[in-house]
């Protein structure tokens, strides 16, 4: 079967890299450093792939703005407190090879800022693997298509041939706006229940069952 999609953008946290429910924790305990009502784990969940401000200002809206430089410095203190915790998927490197061996693009697209992607890109076992990358800080976050569309645009691929895999409506709420197919994956931050709304072309329980559905469909 002819290949489908030549430019794949990838979701980092909650989709490649295990880190959601750290995240969700740091984002309870920032708020409730700085006197703010605490979210629910469901609720500091759902704001996981948002760039951070727009992140910590959904999760906590009584926090006033003129508190929001003190709220991201608290989340990083926490976040940077665990970071060594934190890892790959089991089974998201071969599966990553595997892609590079059919010579598809490999891309990330992430609400995390430049520093913190170049921070975990930086591992020796990902060196080479990722052709490009746009963060939240450096363009539009998500669900605003515009970190799809400057990917698309760096490489000269269409949107009917970029495929976007992410854990959250935010990343396929932004597949659907930049005009791009999309995969969910039910294993990270938002229920699956919601995916479907949103037109996934698959919906993957597992990094392995990702990897399966890549390599026959893409």
């Amino acid at each position: 079967m002819p290949r489908q999609f030549d430019l794949i953008a990838f979701d980092w946290d909650g989709t490649l890299y295990d880190s959601t429910a750290i995240i969700a924790r740091c984002i309870q305990r920032a708020v409730a450093d700085v006197g703010g009502t605490v979210p629910t784990r469901e609720q500091a969940s759902y704001v996981i792939g948002m760039g951070l401000m727009q992140a910590l200002a959904h999760a906590a809206p009584d926090v006033p703005p003129e508190l929001y430089p003190r709220l991201g410095e608290r989340y990083r203190h926490h976040y940077i407190a665990h970071q060594n915790d934190l890892s790959l998927f089991e089974g998201v490197l071969p599966m990553l090879d595997a892609l590079k061996a059919r010579q598809q693009l490999l891309t990330v697209a992430t609400g995390k800022s430049r520093r913190g992607l170049d921070e975990v890109l930086r591992s020796v076992e990902l060196v080479g693997v990722f052709d490009g990358s746009r963060t939240a800080d450096e363009t539009a976050g998500k669900p605003d298509p515009l970190m799809l569309r400057e990917l698309m645009s760096e490489f000269g691929v269409p949107p009917e041939r970029t495929l976007m895999i992410g854990d959250t409506t935010h990343d396929l709420q932004m597949a659907l706006n930049a005009g791009c197919a999309s995969v969910g994956v039910s294993y990270g931050a938002h229920e699956p229940d919601a995916f479907h709304a949103l037109a996934p072309r698959h919906v993957a329980h597992s990094v392995r069952e990702l990897h399966d559905w890549l390599i026959a469909n893409t």
